[in-house]
């Protein structure tokens, strides 16, 4: 018997395994929700399949995803990263990550660390959704216009509210799996 899926991931093996083991399971390391967010806010205007395709070249083009090392960019690396065709080479997409790599470390040097402050948006727990076709799923929420505002007063960008839903999504802070999708209950 063939497993039911989210229907978004299907036709490329890639996606289906990101929808498989990533995509809606709750994601509390703080590194990898850093990492998520440059990937996230990298794909506006673009399919979260190409920025898929890259990840590992984003990964090895801002040494490792690594918010101290990335912080410190100057225009060389962004002039290194515009060169690199591994990721996408949008000069406002490479200073935002510059940006976010700064509002992040500026985050985790007060009371709570990045994932306890998003974390708490949802008081510990993914808030579980029980669409039955992709058409119900909204593209922002209140909720997600209150992190993005938030974001933005801390300095980040590229965190406009579609951008923190679809986040929100990944990380596993929402479960909107489809409620026939075999990881409904499995995430």
């Amino acid at each position: 018997m063939e497993l039911v899926r989210c229907p978004w991931c299907l036709g490329d093996a890639d996606y289906m395994r990101y929808h498989d083991k990533e995509w809606g399971r709750p994601l509390k390391n703080n590194r990898k929700l850093f990492e998520l967010l440059i990937l996230e806010g990298a794909q506006a205007g673009l399919s979260w399949l190409t920025i898929l395709k890259r990840r590992e070249g984003y990964r090895e083009v801002f040494d490792g995803m690594d918010p101290e090392i990335i912080a410190g960019y100057g225009d060389k690396d962004i002039e290194r990263c515009m060169g690199d065709a591994r990721i996408i080479r949008n000069s406002r997409k490479i200073r935002s990550a510059i940006e976010n790599a700064r509002a992040y470390l500026a985050m985790m040097e007060g009371r709570a660390s990045f994932s306890k402050w998003l974390w708490n948006w949802v008081d510990g727990e993914p808030i579980v959704h029980h669409y039955k076709t992709m058409k119900e799923i909204p593209v922002t929420t209140e909720l997600s216009d209150k992190i993005s505002k938030e974001l933005k007063q801390k300095g980040f960008s590229f965190v406009g509210s579609t951008i923190v839903y679809s986040y929100m999504q990944s990380a596993g802070l929402v479960n909107d799996h489809l409620v026939d999708c075999f990881c409904k209950h499995d995430s």
